[in-house]
């Protein structure tokens, strides 16, 4: 029972309980409420009107529209969250690194990009690169490149604490062995980090591809653009805007479930003793023993003779 409990709070009594289910029942019907009224309104202007929303269903939205926006959504995340984990991989060790400079750098590089917001990133690479001519896409390079930089210095801070939150004992046994500071890093804590922060860091590439969508501000051809523009044209912006909202989600809530599927997987394959089955300091791991099977004895009494 006492594992149950947290370490910060009691666990509410009956009392308590009763209280947060009533205000959890009084703010559902808020927020039932203020839907309604929003649906009321957006229906009393004439917004769901089917002459607004067919032209959202023709081929001509999809195929010019809405699946160009999306692959260019898609592609920019793609290169951003590649760029984004290698870039928080690199400075989230150089923040970890034993030589002073090396921190020293790291730390000035993570905590700039941090602090510059990143449409201002975007912005200022997409003037850069359209003066200079440097690509014949500069939308998609200073929307890729702002990205990288503002969420793989977010990425490095994970790391940095993802290693910082293990025990001590990890790096110790692994330079009593012979290995070197860096080999520690890279063999022992990195792996063990990367796991623990794995919740923490999907939802960090959630935020790479929500914000994919300020690219629609310096002309990128998104799909929140993209929606703009076929939503400008049909007079139906609500409705295109909502499709793009929609498709957002979608996508978000894959990644989530994507996200807990791989952090339980990963769990249960790096789980030092598990309640069924075999695994490091099972007993049951011993002759291939299972509940009810000739290898539960011996690995519980040390006695051959048990089976």
């Amino acid at each position: 029972m006492s594992s149950q409990h947290s370490v910060l709070f009691d666990a509410p009594g009956p009392r308590a309980r009763r209280r947060i289910a009533v205000g959890n029942i009084v703010g559902a019907l808020i927020v039932l409420g203020i839907a309604a009224l929003v649906v009321a309104e957006l229906a009393r202007k004439g917004q769901f009107a089917a002459s607004l929303w067919e032209p959202i269903f023709t081929s001509n939205a999809w195929q010019n529209y809405f699946i160009p926006g999306l692959q260019n959504t898609l592609r920019a995340a793609g290169f951003a969250i590649v760029g984004a984990v290698v870039f928080g991989l690199i400075f989230g060790s150089g923040r970890l690194a034993r030589v002073r400079v090396v921190r020293w750098l790291s730390g000035v590089v993570v905590e700039f990009f941090r602090a510059v917001p990143v449409l201002l990133m975007m912005v200022f690479f997409w003037l850069l690169f359209g003066f200079n001519r440097i690509s014949d896409d500069p939308a998609f390079l200073a929307v890729v490149l702002a990205l990288i930089l503002y969420n793989g210095s977010v990425i490095a801070e994970l790391v940095r604490a993802g290693v910082g939150n293990l025990p001590k004992g990890q790096s110790e046994a692994g330079l009593a062995v012979g290995l070197t500071g860096g080999q520690v890093l890279r063999s022992i804590q990195l792996p063990q980090a990367l796991i623990a922060m794995l919740p923490a860091l999907v939802s960090q590439l959630v935020v790479v591809l929500k914000d994919t969508a300020l690219g629609q501000i310096i002309t990128y051809n998104e799909l929140l653009r993209a929606a703009q523009i076929f939503g400008n044209g049909n007079s139906n912006n609500l409705q295109t805007l909502t499709v793009a909202a929609l498709v957002f989600i979608v996508i978000n809530w894959a990644l989530t479930a994507v996200a807990r599927w791989l952090s339980r997987y990963l769990s249960g394959r790096t789980s030092g003793v598990t309640a069924a089955g075999p695994g490091i300091g099972n007993p049951t791991a011993v002759a291939g023993g299972g509940p009810g099977r000739p290898g539960n004895a011996v690995a519980a009494t040390g006695d051959p003779s048990a089976t």
